[in-house]
């Protein structure tokens, strides 16, 4: 008889696994207890953001210590739109990207859009991050420049991811992929001292030796990378480069609202999720995720007809940017795999099935 405690997992000779009559958060229990009990990584895949924020709050009360839990969050805006994911969204995405390379146990947790998005390759995230510590020497001129390079934007006084301020001696810095900002006290160009601060009250508190500091967006903005993206730009576009206020932005190295949906051009090749994670990832979807798919492809669809017709703001191919769901079904399959739904199944596929009682 099969245990909530102690489900079936997939394995070598038996990679898809089929686990039904789980009803509420049944099968959130079932996820927990895998992958905690687990050495592998444990992918779940939801339908959509809503799904997503129920599983998260479900793991968090059935294994809140036992299990590392990363989100690669939506972006929260349409494809093609003209905005720019909020700047917390990207910073939990970065960290979730710097994290991954060597990732091995937990759970990650994914929507079916997030999966279809094309990715910065797996590179990026490595090459563009850079530590401090206490004692090293720090130019601050050269170091200002460094971080506008890196997408961190200059204020007055620091209240999000991704700003900084330099007074005097003192620089503030709130990186990507942190929940609170870091005020670095230096003496002539020695760092002496790094802390963490409440923006509100402006008060500091425990004191870091090191800290890792990422980029501040999911696209490069360094000389190289505008050289390249105006390159590429004008090999993919015909006419006037110039008529478009997204080319003569990255230009003068901004970052204009919704210059995500040109990643491609900023590098080389793009990445998928499939290419972040490790091999023996275990993924674990239900029998919703096809139909997700394909309803968030056709939405990718019709934003682009809509709005494609704008010549001073051209675009990408949808499969530039995004996934087929085809070809996010193939890079599924080439992991261990964990199926679930509520109804009671015979077994009439390939694969173990799994009736919960």
């Amino acid at each position: 008889m099969p245990d909530l405690f102690r489900p079936p997992v997939p394995d070598a000779s038996q990679p898809l696994v089929r686990w039904h009559q789980l009803y509420g958060s049944s099968a959130a229990l079932a996820l927990a207890e895998a992958a905690a009990a687990d050495s592998r990584p444990w992918v779940v895949v939801e339908p959509d953001s809503r799904s997503l924020e129920r599983r998260r709050a479900e793991f968090a009360f059935f294994a809140p210590e036992r299990l590392r839990l990363l989100s690669l969050p939506d972006w929260e805006v349409l494809p093609y739109d003209v905005f720019s994911p909020h700047p917390d969204i990207v910073s939990e995405r970065l960290l979730t990207l710097a994290e991954l390379p060597t990732w091995r146990r937990g759970i990650l947790l994914v929507t079916a859009d997030t999966l279809l998005q094309r990715l910065p390759p797996r590179s990026y995230v490595a090459g563009r991050s850079f530590t401090l510590a206490v004692g090293d020497t720090l130019a601050l001129e050269a170091f200002r420049a460094r971080l506008v390079e890196a997408g961190y934007a200059s204020v007055s006084q620091v209240g999000g991811p991704g700003e900084f301020a330099l007074r005097g001696s003192l620089l503030d810095v709130f990186p990507m992929g942190t929940d609170s900002p870091l005020r670095i006290d230096l003496f002539d160009d020695q760092i002496e001292a790094i802390r963490r601060f409440d923006p509100q009250t402006q008060r500091s508190s425990d004191t870091l030796q090191n800290v890792r500091l990422l980029p501040a967006r999911e696209i490069p903005l360094d000389a190289d990378a505008v050289r390249a993206f105006r390159r590429r730009w004008r090999t993919r576009f015909e006419g006037d480069p110039t008529r478009s206020p997204l080319y003569r932005g990255v230009s003068d190295g901004i970052a204009p609202p919704g210059i995500e949906f040109y990643l491609p051009l900023f590098h080389e090749e793009t990445a998928t999720l499939f290419d972040y994670l490790p091999a023996d990832t275990v993924v674990a979807d239900t029998a919703e995720l096809a139909g997700a798919l394909t309803h968030n492809w056709e939405a990718i669809l019709a934003r682009h007809e809509d709005r494609r017709y704008d010549i001073e703001r051209p675009l990408l191919q949808p499969a530039e940017l995004f996934l087929e769901p085809d070809e996010a079904q193939r890079g599924i399959e080439r992991f261990p795999r964990v199926e679930i739904s509520s109804f009671k199944v015979e077994q009439t596929e390939p694969g173990r099935v799994v009736n919960f009682p």
